[in-house]
């Protein structure tokens, strides 16, 4: 079922593109809103900087409009696979300009939805949980930390992350495998500070 619905949405994807080539503003805006926000969140976890994540964002969707007059539905990557695609070299190149180096950036920089319902003590629990992890994450290798954010935050699959990193996907499994096993001991030590023993209660 959810195989079918990832087709539907990359379908809709394409037909979006269709017509934002033919000049319709309101399908190229539709398309911007779907898939601008998920390219900013994969940019600012790879920088680590908010304002240059911004940049990449836009240049991506500046090279998918130039793109779109072209661009083949049937077969190939879809919409989303090739914007995480564009976007990661983008980011990547960016990093080797200024030596591999990625600044923090505050969690509350970083466009995620609130759930409004927990309370105040549940939403700065949720945000140390999650600065935790950004943190934790900025610890990995390049190459896990990819892996993981794009297999469990981007919730990509390993097919499709193999594409994205061009390896295999044993290569992918092993990748998530092992940045699974290096966040629990970095978050180790840190249960009770974060509130995950209140959990198993």
């Amino acid at each position: 079922m959810v195989m079918v619905q990832e087709d539907s949405s990359a379908q809709a994807q394409a037909a979006l593109l269709t017509r934002a080539a033919s000049g319709d503003a309101v399908a190229a805006q539709a398309l911007a809103a779907d898939l601008g926000p998920r390219v900013l969140m994969q940019a600012t976890r790879m920088l680590g900087n908010r304002t240059e994540a911004e940049d990449v964002a836009q240049d991506t969707l500046l090279r998918l409009w130039r793109v779109a007059p072209k661009w083949k539905a049937d077969g190939g990557a879809s919409l989303r696979s090739w914007c995480y695609g564009v976007a990661r070299n983008l980011c990547i190149d960016r990093m080797r300009r200024y030596g591999g180096t990625r600044s923090t950036v505050p969690l509350d920089d970083i466009n995620a939805p609130e759930d409004p319902t927990p309370g105040a003590e549940a939403r700065l629990q949720t945000q140390s949980r999650a600065r935790a992890l950004q943190d934790a994450l900025q610890e990995l290798p390049e190459r896990q930390r990819q892996a993981v954010v794009l297999r469990h935050i981007e919730g990509m699959t390993n097919p499709e992350i193999a594409e994205q990193l061009d390896i295999s996907v044993e290569a992918v499994e092993s990748l998530v495998a092992r940045g699974k096993r290096a966040l629990a001991g970095l978050l180790a030590g840190r249960q009770a500070e974060l509130g995950f023993e209140d959990d198993k209660t």
